[in-house]
């Protein structure tokens, strides 16, 4: 059976040599002991965020690049030296050595040795800041123009730091035997203080980030309502929207993937939804299948870049292309476009995403308010991570002129 520190090494390994995101290899990963999964996780996601830290430090005590699996070695030796404060040195040095042995040549095993026990972490005291904050250059420079430096900085911070679990109740009381207290930042969100076990127990809540209550709240719907929620999968806010309906009304959960829309589905079962029908149809394209129909109130949470999120999504910043900004921008426009046009007179249209960005955000809503002057803005909320201590994300309400 592999350690926790060789796992962590074949997924360093897989995630260099494909385009799959982190959290879906660590998915895939059925043969983890279950006593080891969450120390796989924090080396394996630590690796990945500190990734551009790492690799200058190894450049700096390195005279010439070493092979790729020798690198993963010592960025998981760095990572535990210089990152994790509970991992001895002498045990973060012998296991990074003993890696290299078994993936390695001799030579090789000797050089991870070397340059372990001179490491030094001040060596990125001369890097530029977003080295120093692993982050890609062109996000740094986008974010210090539009927060500053000190905001840029508290960001990056916030995105380096492991994300607490937050879960959702069905009512502000926490169920029986759960390990959890009270977040402070919405009265059905708790954090949960142990999450071994979690997911076995009975009781019936949802994991999710108390920001993605936000959209939901904003839109405010109502029992005995017709509700569209446009690219809905994997159901947080689906079920959310039910719960806030006491399950009484009629919701359509569309999404492009019927995979996606299985788990609305298995989500609206184990919650105890009754409301919700799926619909497997690409948003542009829903007046072929509701062929005109009308509803009360319509969120779309549309996809976004994810920047609010990515203290969750680890590796999406390597990921991520300043260019998919725009290309998102221009999908976001077409989706409201295509969901105002089923917003009843008088009803609510929210439009939501996890993104920072203005283009996605702000400017959307412009262009939006512009071209449909049948609706009005209502509302709009920002929210950023280091000052509201959750998830980042936007919401705009509009509603529908009567006439």
């Amino acid at each position: 059976m592999l350690s926790a520190r060789e796992i962590t090494v074949k997924l360093l390994q897989n995630w260099s040599n494909s385009r799959q995101f982190a959290d879906e290899l660590l998915a895939e990963q059925n043969a983890i002991p279950a006593r080891d999964r969450a120390f796989v996780q924090e080396l394996f996601y630590g690796c990945l965020r500190h990734h551009l830290a790492l690799d200058f430090m190894l450049r700096q005590l390195a005279s010439k690049p070493p092979r790729p699996i020798v690198a993963d070695i010592l960025h998981l030796g760095l990572y535990q030296l210089f990152f994790l404060e509970k991992i001895p040195a002498h045990a973060a040095v012998n296991e990074s050595v003993a890696l290299a042995k078994q993936f390695a040549s001799p030579a090789e095993a000797k050089f991870v040795n070397a340059i372990l026990r001179r490491a030094d972490r001040r060596s990125l005291d001369a890097a530029p800041a977003w080295i120093r904050h692993s982050h890609p250059e062109w996000l740094w420079r986008r974010w210090l123009t539009r927060y500053g430096e000190a905001d840029a900085t508290a960001l990056c911070r916030w995105n380096n730091e492991p994300p607490p679990l937050y879960i959702r109740t069905l009512t502000e009381e926490l169920p029986a035997g759960v390990p959890a207290e009270p977040s402070g930042l919405h009265p059905l969100s708790w954090h949960v203080t142990d999450a071994a076990g979690l997911f076995e127990l009975p009781a019936k809540f949802y994991a999710q980030d108390p920001s993605t209550l936000i959209a939901v709240d904003i839109l405010d719907p109502q029992p005995g309502e017709d509700i569209l929620d446009m690219c809905a999968a994997p159901g947080g806010k689906t079920t959310y929207i039910a719960q806030k309906m006491r399950d009484t009304g009629k919701i359509i959960a569309a999404d492009s993937s019927n995979v996606r829309l299985g788990k609305v589905s298995e989500n609206c079962n184990r919650l105890g939804v009754n409301i919700v029908a799926t619909l497997a149809c690409e948003g542009t394209r829903l007046d072929r299948c509701l062929r005109g129909t009308l509803f009360d109130r319509v969120l779309l949470d549309a996809p976004c870049s994810n920047t609010g999120v990515m203290r969750r999504r680890v590796d999406l910043r390597w990921r991520l292309q300043a260019e998919e900004i725009t290309r998102l921008a221009t999908v976001q426009s077409q989706l409201l476009t295509a969901a105002s046009e089923f917003v009843k007179p008088g009803g609510v249209l929210v439009y939501s995403t996890c993104s920072l960005e203005p283009e996605e955000n702000e400017r959307v809503v412009e262009r939006f308010q512009e071209s449909h002057p049948k609706f009005t803005l209502d509302t709009t909320r920002s929210i950023f991570p280091p000052r509201d201590k959750m998830d980042g994300a936007f919401v705009a309400r509009f509603r529908r002129n009567q006439i």
